[in-house]
């Protein structure tokens, strides 16, 4: 039987661009600012297809950190590229290489509670957890939900103000 560990979206959320924008610094930007907030990062798949219109690219990334023994952040980011071509653009009168098409990227903050399943082995421990979640911790819970969520929301201000897409 596999074990589950409990698992709540907190924050769904996506950036869109239209136009230019480098595929490799959105790549890094969005790299480093996980990396650099205590994240684990894995690739999980990566898919670059040939088209008439350019290349289609679709990216599956997953960052995780551990909060305590029994609280994880993870943030999903699913991206989606199509009709990427290079191209070149003039920035403050000079000449750059640049990229042009759409990019979106959609971000999922996901709250994992007993990620290493201590509380899975009976039946009697799993309801133990519930009760423990419910009225033990519940105010530790929202703590958590509302500093991912804000994490998530940071992380897709700082991607749309890296391709310069006006806040909302």
């Amino acid at each position: 039987m596999l074990k589950m560990a409990q698992k709540k979206i907190i924050y769904k959320g996506y950036v869109k661009q239209v136009g230019y924008w480098k595929y490799t610094d959105l790549y890094d930007m969005l790299f480093n600012w996980l990396k650099d907030n205590g994240y684990d990062l894995s690739e999980d798949s990566y898919t670059e297809k040939l088209q008439g219109g350019g290349k289609e690219i679709l990216i599956k990334w997953t960052a995780a950190r551990k909060v305590t023994d029994y609280f994880m952040y993870e943030i999903k980011l699913d991206w989606h590229i199509l009709g990427m071509k290079d191209a070149e653009a003039e920035i403050d009168g000079k000449k750059v290489s640049t990229n042009k098409g759409e990019v979106k990227i959609e971000f999922k903050g996901n709250l994992i509670n007993d990620y290493e399943k201590k509380w899975e082995d009976k039946p009697s421990w799993k309801f133990l957890r519930s009760l423990y979640e419910k009225y033990i911790i519940r105010k530790t819970i929202d703590e958590y939900e509302d500093d991912l969520e804000d994490e998530t929301k940071e992380l897709i201000s700082d991607a749309k103000a890296f391709l310069k897409i006006p806040a909302r």
